[in-house]
């Protein structure tokens, strides 16, 4: 009568993990579709005859979309579960897109892309409340790690499957195709992942009038999810610079030809994979669940990589390139699942959707301004020097929050201690 008791302990054993997969797909087709507009910018740019700020609105308008779907998804993930958000987000970013690749007018394409923003914004609360709910604080780093690697690695498949496809096809005909695959995705992902069981008492439990906004009202009140937000409004925007004028800096200044210059994308896109996984790894293992030292040394690192960056001449051998760029994508791309631990670990586990939706409104602006703001530098210089020290004074600003943030949970420690 034993082995059947053991082998049902082993079933729930590796649970987690099997429904930690299912996160993982989702993550990534969501990131395989939103993230097209990073390398397949110059094909736009040539087809709707944009400029650089234009070309730059491409992401703020993803991320605008993002700001105004985290907290609203956070709230239906702590209610309803992430089950059935899988399958609305993924057919909202699918069918928005989709619509996109059928305009002409640049302001029909911003608004269709701020819609899709909605479902690929809305995925990332939905999967940190199962990531939440189904690790253990010990297993979280390493959990989220994976699940948000999805993200770096759907935009390295969109870099390294779409861009060479799209320069032969269009990118019209070969996004409309990727947005099929992502909304069937979301239906499979739908009927295959559940909720554990734990949320369902949680879930009968109806919120109060007002609760609402005392729970918003509450995050905001949170000095510490404030700093790390403010922190990652800095990161994320120089992450988005990145993706978005990568492909275009190594094709127009470095002289680079238009799919290795894609490839050194997927290259920084595979460096921030195994930065979220590595970052989470570090973090649980090496200091101990200490994640403001991990945050403040990938700071450190993307402020000299920009740094680096800015003053590379034309002709830079590509062999020196290829580890640069993976270091810069290791730093800048490879935070993201620190932030997102942070951010849920912050409140009660009930609160981790609406937190990490908080968080990632927050986090978003930086998305939505930086990329525009980045563009508009390389078209007043006519160079992107100044473009990437900008994004190294931000690192400034962000270690300087860092520290504050340091002090703030000393403070916090010194209190609960006496």
């Amino acid at each position: 009568m034993e082995k059947p008791a053991t082998a049902l302990t082993q079933a729930n054993k590796f649970e987690p993990w099997r429904m930690l997969l299912w996160l993982l797909m989702a993550q990534i087709m969501v990131a395989f579709i939103g993230r097209t507009l990073g390398p397949l910018g110059v094909l736009i740019e040539e087809d709707l005859s944009l400029t650089k700020a234009q070309v730059g609105l491409l992401p703020s308008a993803l991320f605008l979309g993002q700001a105004v779907a985290s907290i609203p998804t956070g709230f239906l993930a702590d209610r309803f579960g992430s089950r059935p958000l899988l399958m609305v987000m993924s057919v909202t970013l699918g069918v928005s897109f989709l619509l996109m690749t059928l305009q002409h007018n640049y302001v029909l394409v911003l608004l269709l892309i701020v819609i899709g923003g909605i479902g690929y914004g809305g995925m990332h609360p939905t999967t940190n409340r199962g990531i939440v709910y189904w690790h253990e604080q010990k297993q979280r780093g390493t959990a989220m790690g994976i699940k948000q690697m999805g993200i770096t690695f759907g935009s390295a498949l969109a870099a390294i499957l779409l861009l060479p496809l799209a320069e032969t096809y269009g990118w019209r005909i070969v996004v409309l195709l990727a947005c099929i695959g992502l909304i069937v995705t979301g239906v499979i992902a739908y009927f295959l992942y559940r909720d554990p069981e734990q949320e369902k008492d949680y879930k009968r439990v109806k919120a109060a009038p007002g609760s609402t906004f005392q729970s918003i009202a509450a995050m905001a009140k949170n000095k510490a999810l404030l700093l790390i937000s403010l922190c990652a409004m800095g990161i994320n925007g120089s992450q988005m610079a990145l993706n978005t004028y990568l492909v275009l800096f190594a094709y127009e200044q470095l002289g680079i030809n238009l799919v290795l210059a894609g490839l050194l994308l997927v290259v920084s896109e595979v460096g921030g994979s195994f930065g979220r996984i590595g970052w989470g790894v570090i973090s649980d293992r090496v200091f101990g669940g200490e994640r403001l030292k991990v945050m403040a040394i990938i700071v450190t690192i993307t402020l000299v990589a920009s740094a680096v960056v800015a003053f590379l001449p034309s002709g830079t051998p590509y062999g020196l390139l290829v580890p640069l760029f993976f270091v810069f994508g290791f730093a800048v791309s490879g935070f993201n699942g620190i932030w997102m631990n942070l951010a849920s670990e912050l409140v009660p586990k009930e609160q981790a959707g609406l937190s990490s939706g908080f968080s990632i409104t927050l986090g978003s602006m930086g998305v939505i301004f930086l990329p525009p703001l980045f563009g508009l530098v390389v078209d007043q210089t006519q160079g992107y020097m100044f473009g990437w020290l900008l994004i190294s004074f931000l690192m400034i600003v962000v270690m300087f929050l860092l520290t504050l943030l340091n002090k703030l949970k000393k403070e916090q420690e010194r209190s609960y201690g006496q």
